[in-house]
C-alpha cells in the first residue's frame, strides 16, 4: 500500500545480493561527463529509449557500501571538529556519542513542554493577562520555535554545521529560560499581587502588569523560541551522523537510533507535565521555571563535553542558493528543446565526487523534467558557465527530492492540530471530571503526561512485540518501512479523535441530565476523568508511529547536504499544526456561533453548554481526508534507492541494447 512495498516483495534474497553486488561493483567507477560521453542531436530524441539515454551516464554513485533496499544512499567522509577526515571511526561516534546528544534534546523538550504547561497560567494569575490573550501567546510561541526550525537547518546546512547551530542556539535557548527566571522571581518584572484574589482574577479588576514588563516577558519567551529553532532541526539529524552508514546494521542502527531518540523526548515531556507541575504547586513560579533552565544548562555542559567524541559532516554551501540557481536555469532554458541540435547533454562534474561539498552524486531520474533543463548543457554555455545558467545533475536531483518530501510531512500537519487541540480541549475536559487515583488528587494540568506514558511504553515494546507481530503480515525486516508506519500512526490519530468525540457527547449528556449544566467548573465525583485515557493512548500510539517514522524517513531521503533542511520539515509540520488549530477553531467560533438567535458556538467558555463533539467529529472528517491524501501520496513516492535500482536497470536495458 505504502511506497517501495511492491519493490521489496518482488526480489527475493538470491536476486538481492547480486543488485548489491552490481551496485557495489558500480560504485567503484567514475561517472562519465558529457566531455567524456558526448551525444549526438540525434541520440537526444524525445522517444522512450533517447530519454533513459539522456541520464544513463549519471548513475553510478561513490565508492560506498551501501546495500541496496536499506534506504540512505548518501556517501560523505565523517570528519573532526577542524573538518579533517577521522583516522580512526572506532574511536568516535557510535551510541556512547548518541547519548550526550540525547541529554540535549531531553532537556530541550522538557523546557518547551515545560513552558507550554505553565505559561498560560503564569501570564493569567502572575502578570494577570486574559486567559485567550494568554493562549494565543503560547500559541504562537509554540508555532514559531518550529515554523523557525528551517532557519536553524539553513545555517547547519549552509555555513556552520549541525554541531555549531546546536551549540550557538542551546547557549540562546538557556539565555531566554534564565531571562524567564528572572521574571518569576523577581517583583520588579511582575505587577502588585496584592489584593489580587480569586475573584478579582476572574472579575479582572487585579492590576494588569506594564506594558514594559510584558514586553520583557515577550522578549525572553520568544528568545526562548528563537533557540529551539537551531536545536530541533539539527539534534536528530546530528545523533544519526554519529552511526557508519558503511556498516552492515547501518538501517537497524539507525532505526533503533529514532526510536531511542523519540523516548527522549518523551522522558522530557514526561518530567515537564509531573516534576516541573509539582516544583510550580510546591516551590512557585521562579523555582518551575529555573529547574528548566538548570536541566538544560547540564545538559549544555554533556554536549560540550561530548565534543571528541563526535563525527561532522562538512556544510555544503547555501541550500537556498543552490535551489534557487536550479530555478532561474531552467527558467532560462524553458524553451530549449530537448532535440535542440546545439545540445551537449545533462552537466555532470567528472569523476566520483559532486561539487558540492558534503554530498555524493545523485542518479539522475525522470521527475520533474522540466527541471532538467536547468542542467541542460549548450555549446553556448562554454567551458565555464554560470551556476545561474548551468547546473549540475545532483544540484537538480537536489530540488527535485525537496519538491517529492514535501507531501508526506504534509500530510503530518493534520496530526499535529490533533496534538495542540488535545493539550487544550482535553484540559477542559478534565476540569469538569473527578481527577483522583483512590485518595490522591492529580492536577488537571499533569493530564497531558498520559499521552507520554503511552509513547513510553510502545516504545519499550516496540522492538518485542510490534516489529515481530508486523515482520510477520509485511515481511518486512523491521517489521514496517517508514511511510507504512506513518501511516499506521495517522489511522490511528483517526480513532483518537473520533473515540475523543463519542466520549464528549457522552459527558456533555452526563452533565447536562445531574444538574452541572452551568457549573464547567465544578467537577463531577461520579464520572472519572481517567475515560480520557483511551484517547490520550491512542494519540499517543500515533505519535509514536507517524513522528517516529517521519523523522527516520526525512533524514534518510534528504539530499546528504541538505539533511538538517530534511529535518526542519517535521518541525515545520508541528509549528503549522499549531497555527492551523488556532485557524480552525477561529473559524468554527465564527461560523457556529449566532448572538441573534443566543446561539453559543461549539467552542464556547462553558464546555457543558458547547459542542465539543461536534468539534471532534469535524476533526475526524478532516482526518479522514488527510489520510486519504497520504495514502495516494505514499503509493505514487518512490524511495531513492528504489529509483537507484530503476536507472541501473535502465542502463543495463540501453547497454544490452547497444550490444
Amino acid at each position: 500500500m505504502f511506497g517501495g512495498s511492491k519493490l521489496e516483495k518482488s526480489i527475493d534474497r538470491r536476486a538481492f545480493k547480486f543488485i548489491f553486488r552490481e551496485i557495489r561493483d558500480m560504485g567503484s567507477r567514475e561517472i562519465k561527463s558529457p566531455e567524456d560521453m558526448l551525444e549526438t542531436p540525434a541520440s537526444l530524441e524525445e522517444d522512450g529509449r533517447s530519454r533513459k539515454k539522456l541520464g544513463m551516464f549519471f548513475i553510478e554513485s561513490d565508492n560506498r557500501r551501501t546495500a541496496f533496499g536499506r534506504g540512505y544512499t548518501g556517501g560523505t567522509t565523517p570528519v573532526d571538529i577542524h573538518g579533517k577526515p577521522i583516522a580512526d571511526l572506532s574511536k568516535t561516534g557510535g551510541w556512547i556519542a548518541a547519548l550526550f546528544i540525547f541529554g540535549n534534546e531531553m532537556a530541550e523538550r522538557m523546557a518547551y513542554f515545560g513552558l507550554s504547561v505553565n505559561m498560560v497560567a503564569f501570564m493569567f494569575y502572575v502578570m494577570h493577562r486574559p486567559f485567550s490573550s494568554s493562549s494565543n501567546a503560547v500559541n504562537n510561541f509554540l508555532g514559531i520555535s518550529q515554523v523557525s526550525s528551517v532557519l536553524g537547518g539553513f545555517l547547519a546546512d549552509a555555513y556552520l554545521g549541525r554541531y555549531w547551530t546546536i551549540a550557538i542556539f542551546t547557549t540562546i535557548y538557556l539565555a531566554g529560560l534564565i531571562g524567564i527566571t528572572l521574571c518569576a522571581s523577581m517583583k520588579i518584572f511582575v505587577p502588585n499581587q496584592d489584593q489580587c484574589d480569586q475573584l478579582s482574577l476572574l472579575l479582572g479588576s487585579c492590576e494588569p502588569a506594564k506594558p514594559w514588563q510584558m514586553l520583557y516577558l515577550y522578549v525572553v519567551l520568544y528568545l526562548t523560541a528563537f533557540g529551539a529553532a537551531g536545536i530541533r532541526p539539527c539534534v536528530s539529524s546530528f545523533g544519526a551522523d554519529q552511526f557508519d552508514e558503511r556498516s552492515k546494521d547501518y538501517k537497524t542502527l539507525l532505526d533503533r537510533f529514532f526510536n531511542f531518540f523519540y523516548l527522549c523526548v518523551t522522558i522530557g515531556a514526561i518530567v515537564a507535565f509531573t516534576l516541573v507541575v509539582y516544583i510550580q504547586i510546591e516551590r512557585g513560579w521562579g523555582a518551575a521555571f529555573g529547574s528548566l533552565a538548570i536541566a538544560m544548562g547540564v545538559s549544555n555542559m554533556l554536549f560540550f563535553a561530548g565534543t571528541p567524541l563526535y563525527r561532522h559532516r562538512l556544510p555544503g554551501g547555501s541550500p537556498l542558493t543552490r535551489v534557487a540557481q536550479v530555478l532561474v536555469a531552467a527558467f532560462k532554458k524553458q524553451h530549449v528543446p530537448f532535440t535542440r541540435s546545439e545540445l551537449v547533454g545533462l552537466y555532470e562534474l567528472p569523476g566520483r565526487h559532486s561539487a558540492i561539498k558534503g554530498s555524493g552524486k545523485i542518479p539522475h531520474t525522470d521527475d520533474f523534467r522540466c527541471l532538467d533543463k536547468a542542467a541542460l548543457q549548450l555549446k553556448e554555455d562554454g567551458g565555464n558557465p554560470s551556476p545561474w545558467r548551468l547546473c549540475t545533475v545532483t544540484q537538480v536531483e537536489e530540488v527535485k527530492i525537496l519538491i517529492k518530501l514535501i507531501p508526506i510531512p504534509a500530510c503530518t500537519i493534520m496530526l499535529n492540530v490533533i496534538l495542540t487541540e488535545f493539550i487544550t480541549l482535553s484540559i477542559q475536559q478534565a476540569y469538569t471530571l473527578n481527577t483522583h487515583i483512590g485518595k490522591l488528587k492529580l492536577p488537571v494540568t499533569c493530564m497531558p503526561v498520559f499521552p507520554g506514558l503511552s509513547i513510553f511504553l510502545i516504545l519499550c515494546l516496540y522492538y518485542s512485540v510490534f516489529v515481530p507481530v508486523s515482520r510477520r503480515i509485511t515481511g518486512h525486516p523491521h517489521g514496517a518501512s517508514q511511510l507504512q508506519r506513518v501511516g499506521i500512526g495517522l489511522f490511528i490519530s483517526i480513532l483518537s479523535v473520533a473515540w475523543g468525540g463519542v466520549f464528549e457527547r457522552f459527558r456533555r449528556g452526563y452533565a447536562i441530565k445531574h444538574g452541572y449544566e452551568f457549573s464547567f467548573l465544578t467537577p463531577m465525583p461520579d464520572l472519572s476523568a481517567y475515560w480520557l485515557l483511551i484517547q490520550y493512548c491512542l494519540i499517543g500510539i500515533a505519535e509514536v508511529f507517524s513522528i517516529v517514522g517521519l523523522l527516520e524517513f526525512l533524514y534518510e531521503e534528504a539530499p546528504d547536504a541538505m539533511k538538517s533542511i530534511g529535518s526542519a520539515y517535521a518541525a515545520i509540520a508541528g509549528g503549522l499544526g499549531c497555527f492551523a488549530a488556532s485557524i480552525i477553531n477561529s473559524i468554527v467560533k465564527s461560523v457556529t456561533r449566532n448572538p441573534e438567535n443566543k446561539q453559543r458556538s461549539w467552542l464556547s467558555q462553558n464546555i457543558n453548554n458547547a459542542k465539543f463533539d461536534y468539534f471532534y467529529w469535524l476533526l475526524t472528517v478532516l482526518s479522514i481526508i488527510n489520510f486519504c491524501f497520504f495514502l495516494y501520496s505514499a503509493h505514487r513516492y518512490k524511495y531513492r534507492t528504489e529509483q537507484t535500482f530503476e536507472a541501473w536497470e535502465t542502463k543495463q536495458n540501453i547497454l544490452a541494447e547497444d550490444s
